[in-house]
């Protein structure tokens, strides 16, 4: 998946407050797929993924004099949106299987989903975010992380001095944190 909009700008969050439609336009391009994914991967329904990515940049666009740029950037504001968007749906869903089952039905999609919204949203922005790193960073941080490869086991297998790995590890986990902290506080 690519970074979610490595070209988007403090100006084009400004310009979408304004209400200019080109910034609009920029936005859904960017960002579209992100909403996307998280929404794949909560309701597991492209169907229903699709029309969640449809609903979350009209509510955007309707509500976007609630944004504030000062705040945070917009992609976080939008993963904000689209938590609720999904949270919306599943409740919707949660109620007519209810009702299905009143009427002495068998729902036909009984299994609950095991993973909360907010942690597909967490998932997919920091795999996002990871990608952005760029190389060899973003791989020394998986190898640590989802590998839980020490920093002598990562220089070995990327063939790298350990301090150059001590050192992107520290620099990447300083921008992750930043990078974060903005995704949360818009969020």
């Amino acid at each position: 998946m690519a970074a979610p909009g490595p070209e988007w700008t403090r100006q084009l969050d400004l310009q979408f407050s304004a209400g200019d439609e080109r910034a609009m336009a920029t936005a859904y391009g960017c960002f579209s797929p992100l909403v996307y994914t998280i929404a794949l991967r909560s309701l597991r329904d492209s169907g229903a993924a699709a029309d969640i990515t449809q609903d979350v940049f009209v509510r955007a666009w309707r509500s976007r004099d609630s944004f504030d740029p000062q705040s945070g950037p917009l992609p976080a504001w939008i993963v904000g949106i689209c938590r609720n968007v999904i949270l919306d749906h599943l409740s919707a869903r949660s109620r007519q299987e209810r009702l299905v089952v009143r009427a002495g039905f068998a729902p036909e999609t009984g299994a609950a989903l095991d993973a909360s919204v907010d942690t597909i949203a967490d998932r997919v922005v920091l795999a996002s975010e990871l990608e952005r790193l760029g190389e060899p960073q973003g791989s020394i941080l998986r190898l640590a992380f989802y590998e839980d490869l020490t920093h002598q086991q990562i220089s070995a297998r990327m063939n790298l001095p350990l301090g150059t790995v001590k050192s992107h590890i520290r620099r990447s986990l300083v921008h992750l944190r930043n990078r974060l902290e903005e995704w949360d506080a818009a969020s």
